[in-house]
């Protein structure tokens, strides 16, 4: 887990114990390790250094400006799927003219606000949305920068719900029907089509899928070129896997063997957008024990974080590694496997749905009212996809540098939850 570690069975953040971040924040308690998070990013940095490739953060993975301008400082741009990130990337110091502007419902007000502040260039996912853009950036009399979302149909072996390559998904578009696009943008002073993009899914544990996409991106840059078009850009997305469990995930340096020399090949500028890469396994969610409880032959540890702090497990049947911040045995090196001086538990939260989980017959030591437990690898598509749900407040955000910590975001109260309602 990179900068999380145990010393002397003791969950420590960089310097910091965990347990004095709890005691001093409460929980649920969100902790980021800065080191991890710059750790990562100079791992795709210096891995496809040779193309000099201009690596836009995917802001969805975790949009805390705290992280944001970590990311902007040490020399990352961002990749950004709504008016909102972009206004957050801003809020970072961020150079706009960096910035990638993905997704499939982008609005007009949107790509008006993109096209003011002069971004990189849009991925666009449908003839649709190319119409849009260039309506409106013909009542602004500027020429909008776009690059053309193809779908290559390659299977990244990834969950169903987080696949994004295939035919049937609802992004992009095919290869034949980008060429057609491609003549219409040729056509139109309002479009200047700058490149392509591909996005297969997250995570991704195998570098076949890149070394697959890149040769069919290659080829569409070839036969672009060949029209007339000055195609300058292959973006390839991000999903690069990290290690949920044990050690699965590839370094960066794998994905980049298959992917620079066709681009030294090609000619092109790259564009990546790593999220998960980077911020997954620099945060983790820190819980207290409120009860626990034997029904069913079953142990059930009941924490104060839930579903609505967390929801991968519930919507995606996601893995996390789960085991106390005071440990009486050493973690085990596969948490999946039968851990002598443990036994099956269903850790839960408290929220009235049966999904409320967060780990089921999980061989854990014992656990009482009061201990604290860590769920780790949850800095990406945690905090960011949390909610309210059965009127929870949203819990509080650390980020720990070396042995100095502060609040990158504060707990909310009761009176937020209510703060925008009226009667």
């Amino acid at each position: 887990m990179d900068y999380f570690h145990y010393r002397n069975r003791e969950l420590f953040c960089e310097d910091v114990p965990v347990a004095t971040l709890a005691a001093q924040y409460g929980t649920p308690l969100w902790i980021y390790s800065k080191r991890t998070l710059l750790h990562h990013l100079t791992q795709i940095q210096q891995a496809f250094a040779a193309v000099d490739p201009v690596i836009c953060y995917s802001v969805k993975a975790n949009s805390n400006l705290g992280i944001l301008k970590v990311m902007q400082a040490a020399g990352s741009s961002f990749d950004v799927v709504s008016g909102g990130e972009l206004y957050r990337v801003k809020q970072a110091g961020a150079d706009t003219s960096n910035v990638v502007f993905a997704g499939v419902g982008k609005t007009d007000d949107e790509i008006r606000f993109a096209l003011e502040n002069h971004i990189l260039m849009f991925d666009v996912e449908s003839e649709a949305e190319l119409d849009a853009i260039a309506a409106v950036a013909g009542s602004m009399n500027v020429v909008a920068p776009v690059a053309l979302r193809l779908n290559p149909d390659i299977d990244a072996k990834t969950h169903s719900k987080t696949t994004t390559g295939k035919k049937g998904n609802k992004f992009g578009m095919d290869i034949e029907r980008a060429t057609q696009l491609a003549d219409k943008v040729l056509a139109d002073k309002r479009l200047d089509l700058r490149g392509i993009h591909m996005h297969l899914g997250s995570p991704i544990l195998t570098t076949d899928p890149y070394a697959a996409a890149i040769v069919k991106a290659v080829d569409v840059v070839k036969s672009f070129r060949a029209k007339g078009h000055d195609t300058r850009w292959i973006n390839l997305g991000g999903g690069f896997g990290i290690n949920y469990r044990q050690q699965e995930a590839l370094p960066a340096s794998a994905y980049a063997e298959v992917i620079v020399p066709h681009i030294l090949a090609s000619g092109c500028k790259l564009a990546l957008e790593p999220g998960r890469f980077i911020v997954g396994n620099s945060g983790i969610l820190v819980s207290q024990v409120i009860y626990t409880k034997r029904e069913g032959g079953k142990l059930f540890v009941i924490q104060d974080a839930a579903m609505n702090d967390l929801i991968r497990p519930a919507m995606y049947d996601a893995f996390h590694r789960v085991w106390p911040v005071h440990t009486p045995i050493d973690p085990p090196t596969d948490f999946e496997a039968v851990v002598p001086g443990c036994e099956p538990t269903d850790v839960v939260g408290p929220v009235c749905e049966s999904s409320d989980y967060f780990a089921k017959d999980r061989y854990l030591p014992p656990m009482h009212r009061g201990d604290l437990v860590c769920t780790f690898s949850a800095g990406a598509y945690g905090m960011a996809m949390s909610s309210n749900y059965n009127s929870r407040p949203k819990a509080v955000e650390i980020l720990v540098d070396g042995s100095t910590h502060h609040v990158i975001r504060k707990r909310e109260t009761y009176a937020d939850l209510v703060a925008h309602e009226l009667t």
